[in-house]
């Protein structure tokens, strides 16, 4: 089998489980990366980091995971992180700093940037990467772009970003399944050629040229929901790449690519069962810093 690879481009925090008294590394972004590399699949990670002993931290638990990252930035002040606590098994988020000084500091992607980038089959990043302005420099690497929106959307924000992005994922659990359906078909109509609406416990959903199609969740006894989203999309996006044809997760009839997208969210439910076992979006917890 070919190897392929992703990118994550965004957010990285660390979680900080004041129950326990310990963190663990996570954002959208980098656990997109670490479940790629937990399915076996070469991953890079491009960043903001702080200058703090958190931000050191999260690269310890990169270089362990093979996860390259030298395309990063680094700047004085303090990294992302969530407080964040669990009830039955589901994660309660306390507060942030909403992402420290990712929140203040520009991206500005270069040339050598897009030209690194050109090498990977998918681009993820997500709503807390503030990355939305740039969206449309990113395009001109002609990656694919998944971008999560999780529970977070208005009309405007879709407009804004579907238009870049090629798959849009959003979080459903709280709509009903009209609202649901109207939302996932304005992610279409303003430009994702595959928007995937998850639901928890119940499923998920994937809409391609106005075809729908379910996915039942896989149950499993829970021990922390933290990351199932991350894990479900990452794991369906690396199933869309290694059914394709050389990496293009878009080649292919349309038939050939609802047997794909099929048989990838099953995948996407089979891992995200396996990510619910394991306390924080995927380990590598220490003592809170």
């Amino acid at each position: 089998m070919k190897q392929y690879k992703v990118i994550g481009i965004g957010d990285n925090v660390v979680d900080k489980y004041v129950h326990q008294g310990m963190m663990y590394p996570g954002g959208n972004a980098l656990n997109f990366c670490a479940y790629a590399r937990m399915c076996e699949m070469q991953a890079s990670y491009i960043g903001k980091f702080g200058n703090d002993q958190v931000a050191e931290y999260i690269k310890q638990v990169m270089e362990k995971l093979e996860i390259e990252h030298s395309h990063c930035r680094i700047f004085e002040g303090e990294n992302g992180y969530a407080r964040v606590t669990l009830e039955n098994g589901d994660r309660i988020f306390l507060g942030s700093n909403k992402g420290g000084i990712a929140k203040e500091k520009a991206w500005d992607f270069t040339e050598e940037d897009l030209n690194y980038i050109e090498q990977f089959s998918v681009i993820h990043t997500s709503l807390n990467s503030y990355i939305e302005g740039d969206l449309k420099t990113l395009k001109k690497s002609n990656v694919p772009i998944s971008f999560d929106f999780s529970v977070r959307w208005n009309d405007e924000y879709l407009e804004q970003v579907c238009g870049h992005a090629d798959i849009s994922f959003l979080s459903c659990s709280h709509l009903s399944d009209s609202e649901r359906e109207r939302e996932m078909r304005k992610a279409q109509t303003f430009g994702s050629q595959m928007v995937i609406g998850t639901v928890g416990e119940n499923g998920s959903y994937a809409l391609y040229k106005d075809q729908w199609i379910y996915q039942q969740a896989e149950l499993t006894e829970t021990v922390d929901t933290m990351g199932a989203g991350d894990s479900y999309l990452t794991a369906f996006l690396i199933g869309m790449i290694r059914s394709s044809e050389d990496g293009n997760m878009f080649s292919g009839s349309d038939e050939e690519m609802l047997r794909r997208i099929k048989a990838s969210m099953e995948q996407g439910a089979a891992f995200a069962a396996k990510i619910c076992r394991i306390n924080g979006a995927f380990g590598y917890g220490t003592a809170i810093l």
